[in-house]
């Protein structure tokens, strides 16, 4: 910009000039001590100065062509390396966007990998649950050890099998005689009763689910060993409770022999 305006200032000087110097010889005064000299040698005005601000204005105009030139040479050189280097911007930019694209969606699959393990560890602990609690199974006898005769009692009351001889899953309590289902299924039950006969006092005990007396196993002989025996299957929810409860007015014996019995197992689940 400095270079376009120093032009036309250039231009207005060396015009004011050539008009200047142009009018002189016309309004030249020669004084009179100098006509001698004026006519002993050479003209006065023999010595003007040539008119050479013409060439030198073509001259600037030409170097500043050629400087405007290269300028416009450089610049596009300098047009063409931003070019080059905006292409290798984008270029970059899109290798970055391509990179975080694939670390996304490589997340995204880490996630889902994360996402499906948990559920395959989760499957695996529930086949464990399950078939742990597919193998149910216990059978105890009523005394822990020795021999005696339970009862009689006044009204019907909980057997407490102690003597465990298999509890798989340990759904049966020997603390408490009760047998929880850890699963919805379909249980089978046994139990055995055994006593020495006596005129007034029978032997007998029910099964019962959840308080619901469901089959019993009774005798009466007035003399004599005597037994009996009953099975049952059932259909329980989880949590459901079984135990035998001894029939009122009844004695039942156990010894080392475990005559007295109770006994049950899942048969499949539902």
């Amino acid at each position: 910009m400095e270079t376009t305006m120093f032009i036309p200032l250039l231009l207005l000087i060396c015009s004011f000039s050539t008009t200047q110097l142009q009018a002189e010889p016309d309004n030249e005064f020669i004084p009179h001590g100098k006509q001698s000299e004026s006519q002993g040698g050479e003209p006065a005005n023999a010595s003007h100065h040539p008119l050479t601000c013409p060439q030198d204005i073509h001259a600037v105009l030409r170097e500043m062509s050629g400087l405007l030139a290269e300028q416009r040479v450089e610049i596009r050189h300098l047009q063409r390396d931003n070019e080059a280097e905006l292409r290798e911007l984008e270029t970059q930019k899109t290798e970055v966007d391509k990179l975080k694209q694939k670390q996304e969606a490589h997340t995204a699959e880490l996630i889902t990998i994360q996402a499906r393990t948990n559920v395959t560890e989760n499957q695996v602990e529930t086949l464990k649950r399950d078939g742990k609690a597919k193998q149910v199974a216990f059978s105890a006898s009523l005394l822990a050890s020795g021999e005696a005769t339970v009862g009689p009692f006044n009204t019907n009351t909980p057997l407490v099998f102690r003597h465990v001889v298999t509890n798989i899953g340990d759904a049966y309590s020997p603390n408490t005689g009760f047998f929880i289902a850890p699963v919805r299924g379909a249980y089978h039950f046994e139990f055995y009763i055994g006593a020495h006969g006596h005129a007034s006092h029978p032997s007998g005990a029910v099964l019962v689910k959840n308080g619901e007396q469901i089959f019993i196993a009774y005798e009466h002989q007035p003399s004599h060993y005597g037994s009996s025996a009953n099975g049952v299957t059932l259909l329980l929810e989880v949590k459901d409770v079984v135990f035998l409860r001894q029939w009122a007015n009844s004695r039942i014996f156990d010894n080392v022999n475990h005559h007295s019995t109770f006994s049950g197992h899942l048969l499949f689940t539902m």
